[in-house]
């Protein structure tokens, strides 16, 4: 997808493949924004770090996104990977995860962030 910026100069953006790339991507780059890890030449993508919070909260406050969804998005988001169900300790997280990518992935996909 190509927007515009301000000088009319095209700007090239990429939409993600799934929820939990754009989850792992937002995660990561707010690692980046705070100075825990270093830029490794993220590409420009389809929305801002903004977006996706104001998204999350959003789906939290209607809620869409239930507080353990949201715990088990951040630890396995900080992990970066997703829960496995055939890991009996992982079984009930990894449910919650689906739900909560299925969720993300339906409202993110409505905003064109996801092809």
């Amino acid at each position: 997808m190509k927007t515009q910026n301000i000088s009319n100069t095209p700007i090239n953006t990429e939409k993600f493949q799934s929820a939990e790339q754009l989850w792992f991507w937002f995660l990561y780059s707010k690692s980046v924004q705070n100075g825990i890890i270093r830029n490794h030449g993220c590409r420009r993508r389809v929305c801002e770090l903004l977006d996706v919070e104001t998204l999350i909260t959003k789906l939290y406050l209607s809620g869409q996104l239930s507080d353990s969804q949201l715990d088990v998005m951040k630890k396995f988001g900080d992990r970066r990977r997703a829960p496995h169900q055939y890991i009996w300790a992982e079984n009930r997280a990894a449910a919650l995860w689906n739900d909560a990518m299925k969720t993300l992935e339906n409202a993110a996909t409505a905003r064109g962030w996801i092809e």
